[in-house]
């Protein structure tokens, strides 16, 4: 369990602490020693005028994963900042099928202030959708605030 209460409040059924979560109706399911997990049910909400998932949205997903995974290894004192990403986007999401986009991340390369991470997105039946890379600037909670 972690001991960082912006991750302890991501993992509860119900959170407050991150909006974007609430409106994708996407869920942290695991976050821990530079991976995250994450989860977000297809709806039609997320879906493009073809009828698959937007491809804006599986970059948030990846997105979210890599800052997540990047925040399981902050003091709780830290927060992140995306400052670069590039995704590939490899399949599209089934129109015709409901499911579950997966989100995974994991740090590659942990520095000072700059982290590297690696994010893949899936359905829940595991096809490969896109995979990701992004560098995390690691500031001080006073600063992000200011």
């Amino acid at each position: 369990m972690t001991t960082n209460p912006y991750l302890q409040a991501m993992t509860c059924e119900i959170q407050s602490v991150n909006p974007l979560f609430n409106l994708l109706g996407a869920r942290l399911v695991s976050a821990a020693k530079g991976e995250a997990r994450i989860e977000l049910p297809i709806s039609p909400c997320l879906t493009q005028g073809e009828g698959a998932v937007a491809g804006g949205i599986l970059a948030t997903l990846a997105d979210e994963a890599m800052a997540h995974a990047v925040i399981s290894l902050l003091d709780h004192d830290k927060h992140t900042v995306t400052t670069e990403m590039n995704i590939r986007f490899l399949r599209a999401t089934d129109p015709n099928r409901p499911g579950t986009l997966i989100g995974t991340a994991e740090v590659v390369k942990a520095g000072r202030s700059i982290l590297s991470v690696e994010a893949r997105v899936t359905d829940d039946t595991g096809k490969l959708l896109a995979t990701a890379g992004g560098s995390f600037f690691v500031v001080d909670a006073k600063r992000a605030a200011s």
